[in-house]
C-alpha cells in the first residue's frame, strides 16, 4: 500500500479534528502496514506537538480498596479476592506531601484517584482542601472519583480541579463482559457532566482483556466522535492481578498495543495519548515504539494505584537514551 493510498482511507481534515468517524475506518487504520501506520501516526504528531516531549503524571491513590464495583481488571474490587486491605480516604497533608515529591521529581501533573463508585457528598470538603493545595504548589490536578452528578462536578470545577478522569475502558459491545454494576452510558454521563461544568477530560480505555481489534476500533471512535476530544487519552496494558477474573489471560501483542496507541495518536490528533499501565512489564525498544506511535504522556513514580510502575530512575535514563524531555509545564491542551 503506498502512502497515498492511506491518505485516501482518511483525509486530513482542515483543522485536524473529527467527530465523525466510522469503526470501519479505524479498523481500516488498524490493519496497515506496521511501519506506514507509524508514518501516519508520528506525521499527525508533529502537527500538533513537539515530538521530542513527554509529560509525567504522578497518580496517587488517596482512597484504596473495597470498592462495591465488579470491573473484572480491578484489584481493588470488594467483589474479587486480593489481599488488597480497604482503607480510608487519606488525610489532606498527606495528600500533598507525595504531590511535593512528584513535583520534585518532574511531575507536572498530579492525578489524585479513590476506589469509589461515586464520591459521596460529605468528602468532597477534602477533596476540594486536596485540590487547591496541589494547585498552590504550581501543578495541574487530576481526580478519579467514579461517577459524578452535575452539582458535583460544578463544585469541583470552581474548587479549580483542572481534569477528570472517567475512562470508557472499552467498546460498548464488549462493556458488558468486563463490568455489570454500571452501564456504558453511566461513564458518558459523567463524561458530559465533567464536559458541562468546564473541565478537562481524561478517557481512554484498557487492552488486553479479550477484546477484539474490532473493540478497540469501536472504544477510539466513542472517544473521537465526542462533541469534544478528550484533552489525555490514557490507553492501559491490562495488569493481571491474582484474584481477579481477567488473571490468566492471553496476553496481548505488543505490537497490537502500540497499534492502539497510533490509531489514538491519528484519531484524537490533538490529545495527549499516555502510554499508562502496563509500562512495568514493557521493554525499552517497546515503549520507544510507543512514543514513536504518538503517546506523549506517562505515569511515573513505583506505582499506580495499587499496581506496580517503572522506577524514577529508569524512566529519566530512558528519556537520556531517546533524547526525550519532559514538559515542565504542559501545553494548551
Amino acid at each position: 500500500m503506498s502512502l497515498a493510498e492511506i491518505d485516501t482511507i482518511v483525509p486530513p481534515p482542515t483543522d485536524g479534528l473529527r467527530h465523525d468517524w466510522s469503526r470501519d475506518e479505524i479498523i481500516a487504520l488498524f490493519a496497515q502496514p506496521f511501519n506506514n501506520l507509524l508514518f501516519q501516526a508520528q506525521q499527525t504528531h508533529r502537527r500538533f506537538f513537539d515530538a521530542n516531549k513527554v509529560q509525567k503524571s504522578r497518580l496517587l491513590s488517596i482512597k484504596t480498596g473495597g470498592c462495591p464495583e465488579d470491573c473484572k481488571y480491578c484489584p481493588q474490587s470488594s467483589h474479587y479476592h486480593t489481599d488488597l486491605p480497604a482503607e480510608k480516604l487519606m488525610e489532606v497533608q498527606a495528600v500533598l506531601s507525595e504531590a511535593r515529591e512528584a513535583k520534585d521529581g518532574g511531575a507536572s501533573r498530579f492525578c489524585m484517584g479513590a476506589a469509589w463508585r461515586n464520591p459521596k457528598d460529605r468528602d468532597l470538603d477534602a477533596i476540594i482542601a486536596m485540590v487547591k493545595g496541589v494547585k498552590e504548589l504550581g501543578m495541574e490536578t487530576c481526580m478519579t472519583l467514579g461517577m459524578l452528578t452535575k452539582a458535583q462536578a460544578n463544585r469541583l470545577s470552581e474548587a479549580g480541579l483542572d481534569y477528570y478522569n472517567h475512562n470508557v475502558d472499552t467498546s460498548e459491545e464488549f462493556y458488558e463482559e468486563i463490568i455489570t454494576t454500571r452501564t456504558y452510558k453511566d461513564r458518558l454521563d459523567t463524561l458530559e457532566h465533567v464536559r458541562g461544568a468546564g473541565m478537562n477530560v481524561c478517557s481512554g480505555g484498557i487492552v488486553g482483556m479479550g477484546e477484539a481489534r474490532e473493540d478497540r476500533a469501536s472504544m477510539l471512535m466513542t472517544l473521537a466522535n465526542l462533541p469534544e476530544h478528550p484533552e489525555s487519552v490514557p490507553i492501559n496494558l491490562l495488569v493481571q492481578v491474582d484474584g481477579t477474573p481477567l488473571a490468566g489471560n492471553d496476553e496481548l501483542d505488543i505490537f497490537e498495543f502500540i497499534r492502539t496507541i497510533a490509531v489514538a495518536r491519528i484519531v484524537l490528533p490533538k490529545s495527549f495519548v499516555r502510554l499508562s499501565a502496563g509500562r512495568e512489564n514493557m521493554s525499552d525498544e517497546a515503549q520507544a515504539l510507543c512514543f514513536m506511535a504518538g503517546a506523549n504522556s506517562i505515569f511515573c513514580g513505583e506505582k499506580l494505584l495499587t499496581t506496580p510502575n517503572p522506577e524514577v530512575d529508569a524512566d529519566d535514563a530512558l528519556f537520556d537514551r531517546l533524547g526525550l524531555q519532559p514538559y515542565e509545564v504542559c501545553p494548551s491542551e
